[in-house]
C-alpha cells in the first residue's frame, strides 16, 4: 500500500482521501502516515538486527503523544532535550529506563526528576555539567549514570544551523578533552560513566562524515578499553537525512552497511538517536488556496498555513515539495510563490512552484513530519493547527486545533 499517492486524480493518505480530511477537520492540519511511521523504524531496527542496539527517537523532531505512543508500543527508546519531552514520553507510556537525556542546558530541577524515574543515561555535554549533575545526584543518593557526547570536530556538511559537531559550535565536549574530562569523572562519586557517543549534525546526505566522526569516537573508544574503563554502549547519534528535493542520501541499510563493519568488534550495545530520518517523510501540511493574487513581477498563491505552521522554509530557506489535491488536468499551470498571511516577507512555504490551481484548492506541503508541528508558534496570534493520523481507511484526530480562547486563557489583564 502507498502511503500518499494519487487516486482519480485526488491525493490520498493511506485510504482516506485528504479533501475528506480538509472537509472534516478544517485546514491548516497535519497528516502522518501510520504505517509508514512503523515500517521506518522498523527498517532503523532491522538494519542493526545483528547487534545489540537500542533506538532512541529523537523526540524533538515530532513529539505528538501519539506518535510517541506508537513508538512505545514497538519498543522505542527516545532521546529527549527538555523536561517537556520527558514528561511527553511518560504520559505517551514510553519507558524511562530507555530514555537517553541530551542538551547543553539541563536545569537542576529537570536532572533530579530524570534520576528519580530512573532514565538510562545523561548525555553529558561539558565539565560544569558533570559537576551540577554529581552535586544533584548526591542530594538524592544516587548514581547518575553518563555518556559522554564527544565533540569531534567534523564536518557535516549540512546547513550551518543544524550542524552540531564542529569546534565552532555549542555542542559536546572537545574530542581532544575527552581524556582529561573522563578523569575528572573518576574524582566525582556519584557519576558512572557507562558509553561515549557523537552526534555530528541534522540531514546529512552524505556516508563520509558519519565514517569520519565513528572512527573518530573509536579511537576514543580503544583508549578507554587500554584503561580498563568499562562502558556498556556507544552512541552514534542521529542526522541521517532523507530527499526533500534533489538529495541522494544513503538509505537506512546502506547507513549501516557503512557502520556495522566498524562497530561489530565491540561488544557494547550501540545507541541510535534517528528523528528526521524516522517521520519526516511520514506527515504532509495540508492547506487551503485563499486568493491568488497576480502582479507583473510574480503570482502568488495565498493560503491559510503560514510560517508560524511551519518554520523550516523562513529559518533554513528549506525546500518542501508542494502537490495539488486536486489535479486539475485542463488548468494551464503557473509559477507561484506560496505564501502565507503572517506579515512577514519570510513567510513563504514555497516559490516559483509550477502549479494548476484556483482558490478553494488543497495543497499538500510534503516531508512535514519533522520539525513541522513541533516548532510551530502562534505568531500573529495564529491558533496551532489540528494533527491527524491515518490508519488505513480510518483516520484519527490526535490534536484538537487550538483555538483562540486557548491562546487567551493563560494571559492577565
Amino acid at each position: 500500500m502507498e502511503y500518499f499517492h494519487y487516486q482519480q486524480d485526488h491525493l490520498y493518505a493511506e485510504q482516506v482521501s485528504l479533501i475528506e480530511i480538509a472537509k472534516q477537520y478544517g485546514t491548516p492540519c497535519y497528516v502522518y502516515s501510520k504505517k509508514m511511521l512503523v515500517d521506518n523504524w522498523k527498517k532503523f531496527d532491522s538494519a542493526f538486527a545483528n547487534h545489540t542496539h537500542r533506538i532512541c527517537y529523537a523526540v524533538k523532531a515530532n513529539s505528538n503523544l501519539a506518535i510517541l505512543n506508537l513508538f512505545a508500543h514497538m519498543q522505542s527508546g527516545f532521546d529527549i532535550v527538555s523536561l517537556g519531552e520527558l514528561e511527553r514520553v511518560l504520559a505517551a507510556g514510553g519507558d524511562p529506563s530507555k530514555i537517553v537525556f541530551s542538551g547543553v542546558g539541563k536545569k537542576s530541577h529537570e536532572m533530579m526528576r530524570a534520576l528519580e524515574i530512573g532514565i538510562h543515561c545523561f548525555n553529558v555535554e561539558s565539565e560544569a555539567e558533570l559537576i551540577r549533575l554529581n552535586d544533584i545526584a548526591a542530594q538524592q543518593n544516587k548514581m547518575a549514570p553518563i555518556g559522554l557526547r564527544i565533540n569531534p570536530n567534523i564536518d557535516a556538511r549540512t546547513h550551518p544551523y543544524i550542524a552540531t559537531g564542529l569546534n565552532e559550535n555549542k555542542f559536546g565536549i572537545a574530542y581532544t578533552e575527552a581524556l582529561t574530562i573522563i578523569e575528572k569523572i573518576q574524582s566525582l562519586p556519584y557519576l558512572k560513566l557507562i558509553g561515549v557517543g557523537n552526534h555530528i549534525g541534522s540531514q546529512l546526505t552524505d556516508l563520509s562524515p558519519f565514517s569520519e566522526a565513528i572512527d573518530r569516537l573509536l579511537e576514543l573508544v580503544d583508549h578507554l578499553i587500554a584503561k580498563e574503563i568499562q562502558l556498556d554502549h556507544i552512541n552514534i547519534g542521529g542526522g541521517l537525512g532523507i530527499n526533500y528535493r534533489n538529495e541522494t542520501p544513503p538509505s537506512i541499510a546502506e547507513y549501516a552497511a557503512m557502520l556495522m563493519p566498524k562497530l561489530s568488534r565491540y561488544p557494547f550495545e550501540i545507541i541510535l538517536e534517528p528523528g528526521r530520518a524516522i517521520v519526516a517523510n511520514t506527515g504532509i501540511l495540508l492547506t487551503t488556496v485563499e486568493y491568488l493574487k497576480h502582479t507583473h513581477h510574480k503570482n502568488f498563491a495565498i493560503v491559510d498555513a503560514a510560517m508560524n505552521d511551519l518554520l523550516r522554509p523562513a529559518l533554513y530557506n528549506a525546500w518542501h515539495d508542494i502537490s495539488p489535491v486536486l489535479l486539475r488536468k485542463n488548468n494551464l499551470p503557473k509559477l507561484y510563490d506560496i505564501v502565507g498571511p503572517v506579515c512577514e516577507s519570510a513567510d513563504f512555504l514555497g516559490k516559483q512552484r509550477e502549479l494548476a490551481i484556483e482558490p478553494g484548492d488543497l495543497l499538500a506541503i510534503q516531508a512535514a513530519g519533522a520539525y513541522g508541528f513541533s516548532m510551530s508558534s502562534n505568531y500573529n496570534s495564529r491558533p496551532r493547527a489540528a494533527e491527524l493520523m491515518v490508519d488505513k481507511q480510518q483516520m484519527h484526530l490526535i490534536r484538537e486545533r487550538e483555538t483562540i480562547q486557548d491562546l487567551l486563557a493563560r494571559e492577565k489583564i
